[in-house]
């Protein structure tokens, strides 16, 4: 009788064992309540990264400006006072036909100083592989003031006892893209920055 007794309390006990199991299945497979997470981490874990997806177009939240002297303030107008500008004998310059905007500082007497800026729309993709391929390849500088990515390099004219050298800047859609020649006015890039992102 007691061998009986305890297979009876074997097989209940093997019951209730069951029932929790598939209580908990039944909880799990519901959505139902379930054990909750002890730490912020454990739950982080379970959250999906969302996928993000480069935009076909750039984005612009600015236009390029039609004016090569509006572009700049007082301070660095006044260093190119006595130098001229977009003088045909260097070829297209001011407004284009694509929206781009092409400034040249130069005198056709000076031998080499000189100071171009062209600014265009150039998208994301291009405009990181071209600044990418100049600090790599080219020894530029570059960081992100301004909300944008700026790098520059100079370097020692060939020919003259000078100083060239070559500054971009790129944000939402916008590159500026200065060469110059012995002609670096203090604050230039940082002024047509300001002049069109505010």
């Amino acid at each position: 009788m007691a061998h009986r007794t305890s297979r009876l309390a074997a097989a209940a006990a093997s019951l209730v064992l069951a029932v929790a199991v598939l209580s908990a299945c039944a909880a799990e497979a519901t959505g139902g309540a379930g054990p909750t997470p002890t730490s912020q981490a454990e739950t982080t874990e379970a959250t999906p990264i969302p996928t993000v997806t480069a935009s076909p177009t750039p984005t612009v939240q600015a236009d390029i400006p039609d004016d090569c002297r509006a572009i700049l303030n007082a301070s660095v107008l006044a260093e190119l006072a006595d130098v001229p500008l977009n003088d045909p004998a260097f070829g297209p310059s001011g407004l284009q036909n694509d929206g781009s905007l092409i400034c040249v500082w130069r005198d056709p007497a000076a031998d080499t100083t000189s100071l171009v800026t062209t600014i265009t729309y150039v998208s994301r993709g291009p405009a990181l592989d071209l600044l990418n391929g100049l600090a790599d390849d080219e020894d530029f500088t570059c960081y992100t003031p301004d909300g944008g990515t700026r790098c520059e390099k100079t370097w020692e004219n060939e020919t003259y006892p000078v100083t060239d050298g070559r500054t971009l800047f790129w944000r939402d859609g916008i590159l500026i893209d200065t060469q110059f020649s012995n002609l670096a006015p203090a604050g230039y890039t940082s002024a047509i920055v300001t002049s069109i992102f505010g």
